[in-house]
């Protein structure tokens, strides 16, 4: 089942390479309607992700993004094998729960490659500092899956609100990257081992941060999509 997952996701992230693709995919969600608790921490942790690493997008920034985006898809998971321990004979339950930490476990390993990959292109262009790069993401990583870990025993879609104002941060990002540096970009070719062992293969650093900048834009989505079910079981 992964690797149908995996499959599916890497098509979807091809798909959107294609800039109408890309608007009209970005459209279907935009607008999500956030509740003020999950809108206040992201506003909070994006503000100051901003004052410490400025507005800026840089490879030393990216890193520290993607060390924190990893964080809401573990308290998933977390929360959600902690609760089947409690609704394992509620048979309905059981099923969303599983989603959640399959969800989680997906977007996870994608994150994790990112961090992995701009982790070493953030060391080749010296924008990586053990406390401004590494310490305080982790800092700020704390405080992130405490917030999702509560949202999530709170109300599940307030956590995912919470990733999604983060995934739509972290998608204006690489799109303002991407957009003012092409041409640099596609004059970088990527010779990382890990991108193969993960299986994407961009030719240059723009393929790669249009692909990641795609990633994200598919959590983001995801997340959404995840709010509306839980919106539709209100009805």
């Amino acid at each position: 089942m992964k690797s149908l997952h995996k499959h599916s996701h890497e098509e979807m992230v091809d798909s959107l390479t294609n800039e109408e693709s890309l608007k009209e995919y970005k459209e279907s969600a935009d607008g999500l309607k956030i509740h003020w608790l999950p809108g206040i921490l992201g506003t909070l942790l994006v503000t100051l992700g901003n004052l410490v690493f400025g507005e800026k997008p840089s490879y030393g920034k990216f890193k520290a993004v993607e060390v924190i985006a990893r964080i809401p898809y573990q308290s998933w998971e977390v929360a959600s094998y902690m609760f089947l321990t409690m609704f394992y004979s509620n048979e309905k339950k059981a099923i969303e729960l599983i989603h959640t930490s399959h969800f989680g476990r997906a977007a996870q390993d994608n994150e994790t490659m990112h961090v992995i990959v701009i982790s070493q292109l953030a060391r080749k262009y010296d924008q990586d500092s053990f406390f401004r790069h590494t310490f305080i993401p982790l800092a700020f990583s704390f405080f992130y899956f405490v917030a999702s870990f509560v949202l999530y025993i709170i109300n599940p879609k307030y956590s995912f609100e919470l990733n999604y104002l983060f995934e739509s941060h972290a998608f204006d990002q690489y799109s303002r990257f991407v957009s003012e540096n092409e041409s640099d970009l596609k004059s970088k070719a990527v010779m990382i081992e890990f991108l193969e062992h993960y299986g994407r293969f961009p030719k240059s650093e723009y393929e790669l941060f249009v692909s990641i900048r795609n990633d994200e834009l598919i959590h983001r989505n995801a997340s959404a999509h995840e709010v509306e079910k839980y919106n539709k079981t209100k009805i």
